[in-house]
C-alpha cells in the first residue's frame, strides 16, 4: 500500500490563521483544499511535504459574485459551483462548457478554482478559459494583497507566481458586452486530461471583432494562448476567412509533445479544428447577444 511520508497536519480557520500557519512551517508547507492532485502524489512520494495546511474550513472563500465590472471567483468556491452558476452562465458559458468536462461529480464536488490553477497542469482546462478571458489572480500575504493576470500568473510546468507565504484567494473576470464564449475539448474518455482543448470568447462591433480571448490547453501553448492569433482577429470580419487563419496560427505555434495521447501533427491539427470550432460558436452567440449585451 501507497503512503505518504510523514508530516504535520493544520486545519486553518481563516485566511489570516492559514498565513500565520505557512510562516510557521515555512516552505516546506502545502496547503490542501480538494486534495486530488497533491494527495497522490504523496502516496507516490514524489511531493514530501513537511506540513499540510487544510484550508477546506475557509468559507470566506467561496463565492461567486459581481465586483465592479468584474465577476470575482474565490480560490476555494467549487467547481460544481462553477458548473451551476446562473451569474457565470449570464455572462461567459464557457466556464459551463468547461467544468463539464472537466473530470467527473465527485472530483468537482470537491475540486476547488484555486487548487486546480496553483496545481498549474499543463493540461489543465480552468487555466485556458482564464487566459482566454484575461482573467487576473489575487494574491495574499501577511505584508498585503497583489494581483498577477493570468496570462503571466503560470511560470513553467507545475509553477506559478504564488510564493513562499503567500495564498491565491481570488480570481477575477472582466465582464463584457456583446460577448460570445466557448470551450471545446477532445480527450481519450469522458472526464479525462485533455489531448487538446480550446476556448474562446468574441466581442462583436457591428461587422467587425473588437475583442477576443483565446484559451488552449495540453498542447504547450505559450502561457494557455495565442496572442499572434488575437491581434490577428481584432478589427477583422467575423468570416470563416479570419477564423481559419487563427486557428491556422494558433496549430503551427503550439509545442506539443508526443506521448500516449497522440502524435504532434495529430494534436496540432486538434488546435486547428477546435480553435476554429470555438471561435466559430463565440461569434454565434455574440452575434445574437449583441442586443442583450450577454450571452442567451
Amino acid at each position: 500500500m501507497q503512503v505518504p511520508a510523514p508530516f504535520t497536519y493544520e486545519r486553518a480557520g481563516s485566511v489570516d490563521e492559514a498565513l500565520s500557519l505557512l510562516g510557521r512551517y515555512g516552505p516546506e508547507a502545502r496547503l490542501v483544499a480538494g486534495g486530488h492532485s497533491l494527495l497522490p502524489m504523496m502516496k507516490l512520494r514524489l511531493a514530501r511535504p513537511e506540513a499540510l495546511v487544510d484550508i477546506n474550513g475557509l468559507a470566506e472563500l467561496d463565492y461567486i459574485r459581481v465586483d465592479g465590472d468584474h465577476l470575482a471567483i474565490g480560490a476555494m468556491t467549487r467547481h460544481a459551483a462553477v458548473l451551476e452558476s446562473p451569474l457565470l452562465s449570464e455572462h461567459y458559458r464557457i466556464f459551463a462548457e468547461a467544468e463539464r468536462v472537466i473530470a467527473d461529480p465527485l472530483v468537482r464536488n470537491r475540486g476547488t478554482v484555486g487548487g486546480s490553477l496553483c496545481q498549474a497542469d499543463p493540461s489543465e482546462d480552468l487555466s485556458a478559459v482564464f487566459a482566454a478571458l484575461r482573467g487576473e489572480v489575487v494574491i495574499r500575504s501577511t505584508g498585503g494583497v497583489r494581483r498577477v493576470p493570468m496570462r503571466e500568473f503560470h511560470v513553467g510546468p507545475y509553477e506559478t507566481a504564488v510564493g513562499d507565504g503567500e495564498i491565491l484567494v481570488e480570481v477575477r473576470v472582466p465582464i463584457r458586452t456583446s460577448v460570445g464564449s466557448a470551450y471545446e475539448k477532445v480527450e481519450r474518455r469522458a472526464g479525462d486530461w485533455s489531448i487538446a482543448a480550446a476556448g474562446a470568447f468574441v466581442v462583436l462591433d457591428g461587422d467587425r471583432i473588437s475583442d477576443v480571448g483565446l484559451g488552449i490547453t495540453a498542447v504547450g501553448a505559450e502561457h494557455f494562448t495565442c496572442a499572434e492569433a488575437e491581434a490577428a482577429l481584432v478589427g477583422a470580419q467575423p468570416d470563416d476567412e479570419a477564423v481559419e487563419a487563427a486557428a491556422a496560427i494558433c496549430a503551427s505555434s503550439c509545442n506539443p509533445t508526443v506521448d500516449q495521447r497522440g502524435p504532434e501533427d495529430y494534436k496540432r491539427h486538434l488546435v486547428s479544428v477546435l480553435v476554429a470550432r470555438a471561435l466559430r460558436r463565440s461569434i454565434a452567440v455574440a452575434r445574437v447577444g449583441s442586443s442583450r449585451g450577454v450571452e442567451d
